[in-house]
């Protein structure tokens, strides 16, 4: 997927910058967010800051105080430090999507009586509750915590899905849950991420397949655990659910109270072949080219920002305009340099735009993104790297 209109805009936009730079479309960020709101139906988006890693673009979603506007509320950070870093920065509502074991940031957390308001952990473990209370250093403190539950599909011995939670059934939830209570913990939400719905395109009918009896399957026993919980805990503030990929499926369960989403916001090109929504993809980066070692080759600097997930040709960035580039089997996205075939067209010094396979990861790799809007007007804004900040 090129979209040429957008990278000729981009292009022109940052002319005069030096690559390698990153590129955000404006307009196809704005779309993108709308297409999120409308997709939700209603139910809350929770913005994944994993995916964005950059603060201009969380407040341009969450407005400047990184609270909640149209549609949006509230920020699933990664890391405990960001969490803090957020809420000193305005942030009122930050839900932990993994859990926590950094020592000193829950020692700050729990001599500030604002940050335990705004933030909530992530458990599915009695061990990380013994850890975080010893952290804490104080009984008086009550953190917030949300349990993560396992909401992969098992068929058989098949475990169809991401290895998180080992916390499953009702039973299991309900045991966590009081055990939580019991240590002077608020429970006060329930996470399931169904990645092999929000994760997987609809490539094949097997996958569709896959995404439909995990749907079902998901939403039974989100049903009883809830109960389970609730029994234990009263009300629940929070009932997570889902991706940038599982929208429609999370917001068919009326427990489920909002929807996590992030990468739908710079649409990588892991997000290209999803029927349940129109990527428009917004972030790009541009390298030069260095060398020409074939009449048609184009050698290009840097460009080997490789995704997370399995390896393979899924997680490697591509090369999207000129059209007609492809990278070498025998090489691949480089360190340091990357060749390109297709290139015969291309001189030294002109550039080559690239798509991530991923959204968020990208920023770890610049320290700032040039923002072009509609217009054509250049805003140039720190990533979190650009802030001084690494989360991990």
């Amino acid at each position: 997927m090129t979209p040429t209109t957008s990278l000729h805009q981009l292009h022109a936009a940052t002319a005069e910058l030096d690559p390698p730079l990153a590129a955000l479309d404006l307009t196809a960020l704005d779309r993108n967010a709308a297409d999120l709101v409308r997709r939700a139906n209603g139910t809350a988006v929770r913005v994944a800051s994993k995916s964005v890693r950059c603060r201009a673009v969380l407040e341009r979603v969450l407005g400047d105080g990184l609270t909640a506007r149209g549609g949006f509320a509230g920020i699933m950070a990664y890391s405990l430090r960001e969490a803090i870093w957020l809420v000193r920065l305005g942030a009122r509502d930050v839900l932990l999507g993994y859990p926590v074991l950094d020592r000193a940031a829950l020692a700050e957390l729990a001599a500030a009586p604002a940050l335990l308001e705004a933030i909530t952990l992530m458990i599915d473990d009695v061990a990380q509750l013994e850890l975080t209370r010893a952290a804490l250093g104080t009984d008086l403190a009550h953190p917030r915590v949300c349990l993560d539950i396992d909401a992969a599909l098992r068929i058989g011995p098949l475990h169809l899905g991401a290895r998180r939670s080992p916390v499953r059934s009702p039973e299991e939830a309900a045991e966590l849950a009081a055990e939580a209570l019991r240590r002077g913990f608020a429970v006060v939400g329930v996470m399931t991420y169904e990645s092999q719905i929000a994760g997987l395109p609809d490539s094949n009918p097997a996958v569709r397949l896959v995404k439909r009896l995990s749907a079902l399957e998901i939403g039974r026993r989100r049903t009883r655990v809830l109960d389970a919980v609730r029994a234990v805990t009263g009300p629940l503030e929070i009932v997570n659910s889902g991706g940038t990929g599982s929208i429609e499926v999370s917001i068919t369960d009326p427990d489920v109270t909002e929807v996590t989403a992030g990468s739908g916001l710079y649409v990588p090109t892991l997000f290209d072949h999803y029927r349940s929504f129109t990527p428009r993809p917004a972030l790009f980066f541009a390298t030069p080219v260095l060398r020409k070692p074939a009449p048609t080759i184009a050698t290009v600097f840097a460009g080997g920002y490789i995704a997370s997930g399995p390896a393979g040709p899924s997680r490697v960035p591509a090369p999207v305009w000129p059209a007609g580039l492809k990278l070498l089997g025998s090489e691949g996205a480089g360190e340091v340099q990357t060749p390109l075939a297709g290139g015969a067209e291309l001189e030294i010094g002109d550039r080559v735009w690239f798509r991530h396979a991923k959204a968020g990861e990208l920023c770890e790799r610049f320290a700032e993104i040039h923002l072009v809007d509609e217009a054509g007007h250049r805003t140039t804004v720190p990533t979190y790297r650009g802030e001084g900040q690494c989360f991990g």
